[in-house]
């Protein structure tokens, strides 16, 4: 691959090749980058960045990619030259410093599976690839692509032709990610995520943010939805069996997780309501940014260092997970929204082009500064359920996505784990055990011949019954005291909605008449 110079740029003897989980756990606390909780997790606190920084994620372009990612604010281009001269800061500075080189794959299947070696500079890293990734510790020969993190490489901002001293560089030519000047774990993952969702289309993959889950008779649901809406509440149930909780292929002959692990947010974590993930806190486990007392144990609730509190730890630790990270042709699709102006109906079925209009769309809400009171929601759009780790354009990923729903004759629902009866602060949320009855009505195929009415504002079908389900709670408008207030409410939304998709003007009409109607 042409990165041979890389690894040769190490000093002998200071390249620690596939180690042991244990010991990649003794190396950073004796390294001090880490500390043990007392539940035998290693916890990280990764400094100044808590989170990813977009602004500073760029693509090269060049001859690779010049036609085919879809450059703009999400997919900052950055040239060649740019991009050797920060290549070449690297090797200058791993010349004199240990480094951990995690060999791993991503993508469960055989036939579909990218070779990737992760080359860090703090074991804590290396503990990260090791859990996250599928473990390939035995392959020989050159990686198909090459991650080099090393945090403690601060660039040089608009000097380097970039926009700070952190910066995560993908060149699709030189198969090569550089991550620089940034701690934040996911920077790792979501830098592999992406190289996959460029790759992948090209042989016919619908490359997911999703999660996915199945059951012994091989009755596989996908489940996609923003931060908050649920989605791996929804789709770690113990009836079932969970595939993966983030990332996602569909090829020809069914599904496959991309990782062989989690990364779960972890604020507000409920041992009770999220068990499966509390009880996955243990050694081998990374904490990231969690606040502990002086006995070492976490405060879930603290959100001092950020809100974007996490966890990492392989699948494996989940008592009821997959061991192949594969399940069979998708039967259902639900895309989770958490609605919280309160119009749009807890369950609804929607067409392909309902489907392709919703998933280029990617809506939910978020409540601004709840804390200080503030209860206005707004609106957030995201295509595809994760439009930052997306580099082609969306209207690719979504005509794969109807080819797939076409050819299989795959259901697909849109489910309101939000508000109801109001917007946030007048209405309540969905009822939990009323959104897993309905999700499972979808799953089981009990809504396949069920009667449904129009909603003639969002353009949605709605069951006119699900068992176990009040039947007023299936039509938001008779929940609400004011109607014309609901009217207005509803209007509004759909009118971002109409707005938001102006940015497809080449989006079939067929598609675009799937959405909201105007009045």
């Amino acid at each position: 691959m042409g990165n041979e110079d890389i690894y040769s740029a190490i000093g002998e003897g200071r390249l620690k090749v596939n180690r042991s989980v244990s010991r990649l756990i003794n190396d950073a606390v004796r390294r001090r980058e880490g500390k043990l909780t007392e539940q035998g997790a290693l916890l990280v606190i990764t400094g100044k960045y808590t989170g990813r920084s977009p602004k500073d994620r760029f693509i090269v372009m060049d001859e690779t990619t010049r036609d085919t990612v879809a450059f703009g604010k999400t997919n900052l281009p950055v040239s060649e030259e740019v991009f050797a001269r920060v290549r070449g800061k690297v090797l200058e500075h791993i010349k004199d410093r240990d480094m951990f080189l995690v060999k791993s794959r991503a993508g469960a299947s055989d036939k579909e599976t990218l070779k990737i070696d992760v080359l860090c500079e703090n074991a804590a890293q290396a503990l990260f690839a090791t859990q996250i990734f599928i473990n390939d510790k035995e392959r020989e020969g050159k990686p198909d692509f090459t991650v080099v993190a090393v945090p403690s490489l601060l660039l040089s901002g608009k000097e380097d032709g970039l926009n700070s001293e952190a910066g995560i560089l993908i060149s699709f030519k030189e198969r090569l990610v550089l991550i620089c000047g940034t701690c934040y774990l996911g920077e790792i993952k979501k830098s592999v995520f992406s190289v996959m969702n460029f790759l992948m289309p090209g042989d016919g993959i619908l490359p997911m943010h999703c999660s996915a889950n199945t059951d012994e008779s091989g009755n596989t649901a996908l489940f996609f939805g923003l931060s908050g809406t649920g989605k791996t509440t929804l789709s770690a149930d113990s009836k079932r069996i969970l595939i993966g909780d983030d990332e996602h292929g569909w090829a020809d002959d069914g599904v496959f997780n991309f990782e062989g692990g989690c990364y779960a947010k972890t604020i507000n974590l409920d041992k009770d309501k999220e068990k499966e993930i509390y009880q996955a806190i243990r050694f081998g486990s990374l904490l990231e940014n969690v606040v502990v007392n002086k006995n070492g144990e976490p405060d879930y609730t603290d959100a001092s260092l950020t809100e974007n509190t996490r966890c990492t730890y392989p699948i494996g630790y989940i008592e009821n997970a997959s061991a192949s990270g594969t399940g069979s042709i998708p039967k259902t699709i639900l895309f989770l929204t958490a609605d919280a102006f309160g119009v749009l109906p807890p369950i609804s079925r929607l067409s392909k082009e309902g489907a392709m209009y919703h998933f280029m769309s990617g809506y939910t809400s978020k409540l601004a500064g709840t804390e200080r009171g503030i209860v206005n929601p707004e609106t957030t759009f995201s295509a595809l359920f994760g439009e930052p780790f997306m580099p082609r354009r969306i209207e690719e990923y979504a005509r794969l996505l109807g080819e797939k729903i076409e050819a299989h004759e795959t259901d697909v629902y849109l489910i309101n784990t939000g508000w109801t009866g109001g917007a946030y602060g007048t209405g309540n949320r969905v009822p939990l055990k009323y959104t897993r009855l309905m999700v499972e009505a979808a799953i089981e195929g009990r809504l396949k011949n069920v009667e449904y009415e129009k909603d003639h504002v969002f353009n949605l079908d709605i069951p006119t019954a699900v068992d176990g389900v009040p039947k007023e709670l299936l039509h938001p408008r008779r929940l609400w005291k004011d109607a014309k207030d609901y009217d207005r409410t509803s209007q509004m939304l759909a009118e971002r909605f109409r707005e938001n998709f102006k940015r497809f003007p080449d989006a079939d009409e067929a598609i675009r008449m799937a959405g909201p109607i105007s009045e």
